[in-house]
């Protein structure tokens, strides 16, 4: 439900993604036709699934659609047959879809490096070279990367794989050894293997069924990971395991018995403690390893408390601990190591501010720097731990993402941060903790006649039903808006679990904004944008304000001419699939086209369900529907339940059949159900990408294909070609 290959099912996909010489246009014509006329709207049989709770029986006609071994005959053929009927629907698209990925590639770098960054005697970056899908990870003993030695080549390791993702890579102490994890099904659960950086060889050590993250212990023969829950995917245990045993004999260091909190490890950049992470959605804490001892146990840093959110850094003698301890905005404290368990002796070192949200901080040894939002943007402020003098950083764009990014020393005396807007393509800066000069390190290039001059962006408040302002981010091509109700509009949100849509820059929506749409990012109730606060007035028994704000900000941008009436379109993932979901049963009038993408829209049924992946995590953000209060909330929300007799948007609904994170039997069973009522002839598309997963293809050029499809879409609709 959180934060995102395709099959060649048809044979018109095979000419959409380029895979072969596409006919003549005649021909193709005629093959276009004849295959329109043959391929009809799959109907889904219904078969009644009941279940009773609360009093009240739910009638699932569609639940049959769910196979958790992805293997069933009959439910593989109907997502085939949806894949074809989609197919059919677009097949005026191409030609269209071929030129938006072509004209996206051609906007790509394709030889690039990132900036190296320092990490023990090292500087490490990656680099894409040629036509190669994947990066190859590199390290060098000079700053500017000369001599430079390839230690991972991801495009090696993804040969003959259908999907290739590395879910961590980490270099032992004395950097001789890489541990990483990959996966090959797209479900996030990988396997770790180890390669001496001496020789270029892979150890024996196989490590299945993990998480991503690893972590060294300091004697360069053991590491620590975490393994998954087979059923519900939840990584719940970490191991420890001695390099030349196997897997079976890796010692059990910790299980997390609560099923409500998600369980992720890091070390502490002094790398002296290994830090395990419990991390739930109202409450957090961190464990402790010595990592100097491969016999360690971990011991709690303070109890954990409901409620309680907390994470820590060490430094020196002193471990730094950003709290919302009496701060629902968060706050900085510190304390002495020795002092850590006793909360009376912390001291302030960022104090709560009601109206600024404490994002994150990094420790340098003379400095602090953090990150705060404020007003919905963020500020960065770097503060002298000898003389406690404060300066922040500034920027000019209306609206911006700017973030802190590879610092992994202590020493360093500058700060290495991230920034790009909607017009300024992603650069990073080191900035002198001293004197705040900042230094471009390097800005992505777009190929081309991009000139960010041609572009502008804009952030304006919309006052939404209850009276709340929502901030909205807007970007447009100057030469082409006029902002009298012409342009088609593409509105895009999340709002859910605290995370913030930030305008940042794509080189793909230049495609976009080249052909007169406006682009508008609403930041609506359920991120943090406005603080703490903002999202809790999104979630729960008051996520109802996301839906409410997504639509209020649509119809204000109407109203101020932003956009043409007749062609608004919307766009969400995962949650912010649930939001489409909801947006359209609230307000179909509004909307020529939605694409929700891999989207949650089976809440009560999945949140019944302990058995599918995050369900138990996700009671603090949707609630538990095993408690009336929440069970009729939720009911009265959820999209697969609101269906009902009315018209509806043209509609496409893009998934992967191995998505682990919303399985793909909940968007196959929407769209069932929605063929069932709509009273309308708008499309309604379903697209199963049977290779991947939640984040749709790997490799960085394949992913161009699924953006390509969905311009596509938004495109022909404006242009009327559908």
């Amino acid at each position: 439900m959180k934060k995102f290959k395709f099959t060649l099912i048809a044979a018109s996909l095979v000419a959409v993604l380029g895979c072969q010489e596409a006919p003549s246009q005649h021909t193709k014509s005629e093959a276009n036709a004849e295959q329109t006329a043959a391929v009809t709207a799959p109907v889904a049989e219904k078969i009644p699934h009941k279940t009773t709770i609360h009093g009240q029986e739910l009638v699932d006609n569609y639940h049959w659609l769910r196979d958790d071994t992805r293997s069933d005959e009959k439910v593989l053929s109907h997502l085939t047959k949806e894949n074809a009927y989609t197919d059919s629907k677009l097949v005026n698209t191409e030609q269209l879809q071929q030129t938006l990925f072509e004209e996206i590639k051609n906007k790509v770098v394709k030889d690039d490096r990132s900036v190296p960054v320092l990490n023990g005697s090292y500087y490490y970056f990656s680099a894409t070279e040629g036509d190669k899908e994947y990066f190859t990870y590199y390290r060098s003993e000079h700053q500017d990367g000369k001599n430079a030695k390839a230690i991972f080549d991801a495009n090696i390791r993804a040969e003959g794989q259908n999907y290739y993702g590395v879910g961590g890579l980490s270099i032992s102490t004395n950097e001789n050894l890489l541990a990483f994890a990959e996966d090959t099904l797209s479900r996030r659960i990988y396997t770790i293997r180890i390669k001496d950086l001496t020789t270029g060889k892979l150890l024996d050590d196989t490590i299945e069924g993990a998480s991503g993250p690893i972590v060294w212990a300091n004697d360069n023969k053991t590491i620590y990971y975490i393994k998954k829950d087979p059923v519900t995917l939840l990584g719940y245990q970490v191991f420890r395991h001695t390099l030349g045993t196997a897997q079976s004999t890796d010692e059990l260091i910790y299980e997390e018995k609560d099923n409500s909190y998600y369980t992720y490890i890091s070390k502490s950049k002094d790398k002296s403690k290994i830090y395990i992470h419990h991390s739930s959605t109202e409450a957090s804490g961190v464990s402790l390893l010595d990592a100097d001892n491969a016999k360690a146990t971990p011991e709690r840093f303070i109890p954990r408390e409901s409620g309680h959110e907390y994470s820590i850094a060490k430094l020196g003698d002193w471990y730094y601990i950003h709290t919302n301890k009496d701060a629902v905005n968060f706050k900085l404290m510190r304390v002495k190591a020795s002092d850590a368990s006793d909360i009376s002796k912390w001291q302030t070192v960022v104090p709560h501010n009601a109206d600024a949200k404490l994002d994150s901080f990094e420790l340098f040894n003379q400095h602090l720097v953090y990150e705060t939002r404020e007003n919905g943007l963020s500020q960065i402020t770097v503060l002298n731990l000898d003389n406690n003098e404060s300066k922040r950083l500034t920027f000019n764009d209306p609206a911006y993402a700017v973030y802190l990014t590879s610092n992994e020393n202590l020493d360093a005396n500058a700060v290495r941060i991230g920034y790009q807007s909607m017009t300024t393509p992603a650069s990073v800066y080191d900035v002198d903790l001293a004197s705040l000069d900042k230094t471009l390190l390097k800005q992505d290039k777009v190929l081309g006649d991009f000139a960010p001059e041609n572009y502008q962006s804009e952030r304006i408040f919309i006052t939404a039903r209850d009276g709340i302002k929502v901030p909205v981010s807007i970007v447009y091509r100057k030469d082409k808006f006029k902002q009298d109700g012409s342009n088609p509009l593409l509105q895009y949100g999340y709002g859910s679990y605290g995370s913030n849509v930030e305008p940042t820059f794509s080189i793909s929506r230049l495609s976009l904004l080249d052909r007169g749409f406006v682009y508008a990012i609403a930041h609506i109730r359920g991120s943090e944008t406005l603080g703490r606060p903002w999202y809790d007035n999104g979630k729960k028994l008051n996520k109802k304000n996301t839906f409410n704000d997504f639509v209020d900000v649509t119809k204000a941008l109407v109203e101020q001419k932003y956009g043409d009436a007749s062609r608004i379109y919307a766009r969400g993932g995962s949650a912010g699939g649930l939001l489409m979901g909801a947006v359209i049963n609230q307000a179909p009038e509004l909307y020529d086209g939605v694409h929700a993408a891999v989207p949650f829209v089976d809440v009560i049924n999945t949140m019944l369900d302990e058995t599918l992946p995050l369900t138990t995590n996700e009671y603090d953000e949707w609630g538990n529907p095993n408690e009336k209060t929440y069970f009729d909330y939720m009911l009265s929300y959820s999209p697969y339940d609101q269906v009902k007799a009315q018209a509806y948007p043209n509609l496409l609904v893009t998934t992967g059949l191995h998505d682990s994170q919303v399985q793909y039997f909940e968007p196959a069973k929407w769209v069932a159900k929605l063929r069932e009522y709509k009273t309308d002839d708008n499309l309604l598309l379903l697209k199963t990408d049977m290779e991947a997963g939640h984040g749709g293809a790997s490799g960085r050029f394949k992913r161009i294909h699924d953006v390509a499809l969905s311009y596509s879409f938004f495109i022909a609709l404006a242009e009327n070609k559908l």
